[in-house]
């Protein structure tokens, strides 16, 4: 590590620009016995000229 101080608003413009994956998953179990799992797969990525939205414009 360099040492070098980055504000959250710098971290979060540089991890946007690239994309971030976030993927997860969480079992709620009792005596062993799973009840609920829940799944997590997102990407977060900004929207440009280069990489349009998937989901059409509305218009206002």
């Amino acid at each position: 590590m360099t040492g070098e101080e980055v504000a959250l608003v710098d971290l979060l413009d540089r991890l946007l620009a690239g994309g971030v994956v976030l993927a997860g998953d969480i079992t709620l179990s009792i005596a062993d016995i799973d009840l609920v799992r829940i799944d997590l797969k997102a990407l977060i990525s900004s929207v440009n000229d280069a990489v349009p939205s998937p989901w059409k414009q509305v218009s206002a």
